[in-house]
């Protein structure tokens, strides 16, 4: 009883991924893959309990934000115009991340960005909150696991980061051209083989970060929870339900306390992935004409 209560209080059981369907590859006969990495009889997992959860916040971005956002104070031409309801909370937001996040560093090209910046943070939001829901103890009464958050796995969070750095990448080309390729020499010409590998090193540097800061932070909070919790069972199977007991009491009231702090950084989190991103495309598109070329239109002017 002890070794069963203790093997399934593993921190980790409610972090990593869970696969729900498979499928087998041989690398080895078809594509000649094969090395310390991979085996030669591999599985592709086609559905699990995160990719579920990220099929599911999109599902509910795509249902529920058009009817949410629509919610106006009446049919009238002033009506209309006015939000009401949850809608108001939506528009803050947005004109928040507007006004305060695009705006600055974006500028000019605020409009051009602003509802991809909108959909990273309500999609990096819905996911984050989702994973503090109990799914996972729900779905184990019928014999699956489905639920847990899908920031916190380093796949979900790279695949957005790349995303990040493809609209860095193209838009840098589409809007900056030459002066988007001369950033990555700032310097003399003749330091170009040693400033662009930097500059490449940098850009890639700013993508492992950003993937980095939201998985890691989001599987801490999901971990701190999870041992909190076996302390209660590795207590009950010790100690019986008299120390099960003693030790439950402050151990929920700890764990209701993380709970409301991963609540906020469930926001905090979703709010920095926006901005480091608006930030890291701003910086490809938006470019500064020197100081002498502004001096002499300022004397031009006069």
């Amino acid at each position: 009883m002890t070794f069963s209560i203790l093997a399934s209080s593993n921190p980790l059981e409610h972090v990593i991924q869970h696969p729900m369907t498979t499928l087998p590859v041989d690398l080895e006969s078809k594509w000649g893959i094969v090395g310390w990495v991979l085996t030669p009889e591999a599985e592709i997992t086609i559905l699990s309990d995160q990719i579920t959860m990220i099929a599911a916040a999109g599902i509910l971005l795509t249902l529920l934000m058009p009817m949410l956002a629509g919610k106006r104070r009446g049919t009238d031409e002033i009506g209309r115009l006015v939000p009401t309801g949850f809608a108001n909370f939506l528009e803050t937001i947005c004109q928040y991340l507007r006004k305060e996040v695009a705006q600055p560093a974006l500028q000019e090209h605020t409009d051009r960005f602003i509802k991809y910046i909108w959909s990273v943070f309500f999609f990096v939001l819905t996911m984050n909150l989702l994973g503090l829901l109990p799914f996972p103890a729900i779905s184990a009464l019928f014999g699956t696991h489905i639920g847990g958050a899908a920031t916190g796995n380093i796949y979900t969070t790279a695949t957005l980061s790349l995303l990040t750095m493809l609209m860095m990448v193209i838009n840098g080309f589409r809007l900056g051209g030459m002066h988007y390729v001369a950033h990555f020499c700032p310097g003399p010409l003749w330091l170009a083989p040693l400033l662009v590998p930097v500059e490449i090193i940098g850009l890639c540097a700013k993508i492992f970060a950003l993937s980095v800061r939201l998985f890691a932070n989001m599987m801490a909070g999901h971990i701190l929870l999870a041992v909190l919790v076996g302390f209660i069972l590795q207590a009950w199977g010790s100690m019986g339900a008299t120390g099960g007991l003693i030790i439950a009491i402050p151990v929920v009231l700890a764990s209701v306390a993380i709970t409301m702090l991963e609540l906020f950084v469930a926001f905090l989190q979703a709010y920095i992935f926006t901005f480091l991103t608006t930030l890291f495309i701003g910086m490809c598109v938006v470019f500064h004409h020197d100081d002498h070329g502004h001096e002499e239109s300022h004397a031009a002017a006069h």
